[in-house]
């Protein structure tokens, strides 16, 4: 196989025969590039190759299932990765358009001991990506991604013979038949299904009304090109617009979900949105009665009621903060036998008996309307204003480019834990720790905080702040943090502010 070239030029003959990949691509848990600006089609192919040698060498059987999400370019993406797999040898089982976690589930179904999903997750279109993983329902860590850019940019895939390729009909049904199972809604419950015109419009509004719910259609027919937003439901546009249906529906909730599935948002039948951190605390709660003593995993984005918030405390619940990122999540409630992950962004990890272990958005949803039935006195709004109250930040990201965002998060995590050290304070307030297992995350010594990390998935650094005292701290709090990332000069403009 020949090296891939980090850059070849558009419209020409190179550009249609050589691959083209640029290394920043390869991230710390998926792959991710602007199409065709940073890979092109024979680019993917050589990835394809390459993810199949790394099977080889794992001595893992060559067996994938392999799926797509619904973007006009993905159907293309895909079929240049499966060349590259079954070049190396690899039988290929195609599950046709599907959500991330349909490909998740697809391992379990087809007893398949790898799986590639084909997606842009949530980000615009213009990129493209895949998530892949071995051992289910794990994905690839950074172990494995660095791994596999050596392979592929070093030129090391290995074509072999065996290939094969099998079309698989009927996953999307067996998905939802799994997701419903046997249960049905005891309470009326009305809910807003908002889906962004992406691939989720050809599964949730379905689902919800097998569940016994009544839908209030949000943007559910399938149309890439976006017309209103991009389905992201941390993104403030999505959820105003969830509030906005939520009020002129009189609904009593409503879920939304990102492009490929795997996270799910919520807004309240007051029209309030609340931060996925802070529905994980109620789903925490509800959990908590069913499973006293269990461990639950939340990423260092998210609130601090995990480990402070008493209804927690009563039932002996255990919380552990680990690394923001969908496979640095997936890894850590396998490994420490957590009953559930949360993670600020909305990807939920429920294992089992709950769930299979991976992110799906599909599944939180279902278990909020079960949720909502094992309590049918209680409104959203009552379930939000019966946690203890903090003030926290939307996530929020300064641009940094992909080739700096590391070096600066280094230096910057210097300046703060030197802060610590020389006795400084935050937003007026002591701080107590700073924890440095991905990113900072600054403590002060009244339980507030306020974090900043890279993100793994797009040329930003991420910026969350939360106050258990006043939304002024709050302010505060980002102010002296931003002060601090404003020291250095390759740090751009956010894309959304308090």
């Amino acid at each position: 196989m020949r090296k891939p070239a980090p850059e070849v030029a558009q419209n020409t003959w190179a550009f249609l025969r050589d691959p083209m990949i640029a290394p920043t691509g390869f991230r710390e848990y998926d792959a991710r590039w602007k199409y065709p600006d940073d890979i092109n089609l024979p680019g993917i192919t050589a990835l394809g190759l390459g993810l199949g040698t790394q099977m080889h060498r794992r001595g893992i059987e060559p067996v994938i299932a392999v799926g797509n999400d619904y973007r006009d370019y993905s159907l293309s993406i895909k079929n240049a990765l499966i060349l590259g797999l079954m070049q190396a040898g690899i039988h290929v089982k195609d599950i046709g358009p599907a959500l991330s976690p349909m490909a998740y589930f697809a391992q379990f179904h087809l007893d398949a001991p790898a799986v590639a999903m084909v997606t842009a997750s949530h980000n615009p279109n213009g990129w493209t990506g895949v998530k892949m993983g071995f051992e289910r329902p794990l994905t690839h860590g950074p172990d494995e991604m660095s791994e596999l850019r050596d392979i592929v940019l070093n030129g090391e895939g290995q074509p072999r013979d065996g290939g094969k390729y099998e079309f698989v009909d009927g996953v999307r049904e067996a998905y939802l038949d799994d997701l419903v199972g046997d249960f049905r809604m005891t309470r009326p419950l009305k809910v807003v299904c908002a889906t962004g015109n992406g691939t989720a419009s050809a599964f949730a509004p379905e689902l919800f009304r097998r569940l016994g719910v009544e839908v209030v259609e949000s943007h559910n027919r399938l149309d890439y090109t976006f017309p209103h937003y991009n389905p992201n439901p941390e993104a403030m546009e999505m959820l105003h617009d969830m509030s906005a249906s939520v009020k002129a529906s009189g609904a009593d909730l409503a879920l939304g979900f990102d492009g490929d599935g795997d996270r799910c948002g919520v807004v309240d039948d007051e029209g309030e949105e609340i931060f996925a951190d802070k529905v994980g605390v109620i789903m925490a709660r509800d959990l908590a009665k069913l499973y006293p003593d269990a461990t639950f995993v939340a990423d260092v984005k998210s609130t601090g009621l995990f480990a402070s918030d008493p209804e927690l405390q009563k039932h002996g619940i255990k919380a552990d903060y680990w690394k923001t990122g969908h496979s640095h999540m997936k890894r850590r409630v396998k490994e420490i036998g957590a009953l559930a992950g949360f993670e600020k962004s909305g990807h939920y990890f429920l294992a089992e008996p709950i769930g299979r272990g991976y992110d799906c958005g599909m599944r939180v949803a279902v278990e909020i309307c079960k949720l909502m039935d094992r309590n049918p006195d209680m409104s959203m709004s009552d379930l939000r204003r019966a946690l203890p109250r903090t003030w926290s930040t939307p996530t929020m990201s300064p641009h940094a480019t992909d080739e700096e965002k590391y070096d600066i998060l280094a230096r910057l995590v210097e300046k703060l834990v030197a802060k610590h050290e020389a006795g400084e304070e935050i937003a007026g307030r002591a701080i107590k720790e700073v924890v440095t297992v991905n990113g900072a995350r600054v403590i002060l010594d009244n339980g507030a905080w306020g974090l900043v990390r890279a993100s793994s998935n797009t040329p930003n650094l991420v910026v969350v702040c939360e106050s258990p005292t006043s939304e002024e701290e709050m302010r505060a709090i980002f102010h002296d943090i931003d002060a601090v990332i404003r020291t250095e000069p390759g740090v751009g403009d956010y894309d959304q502010k308090i």
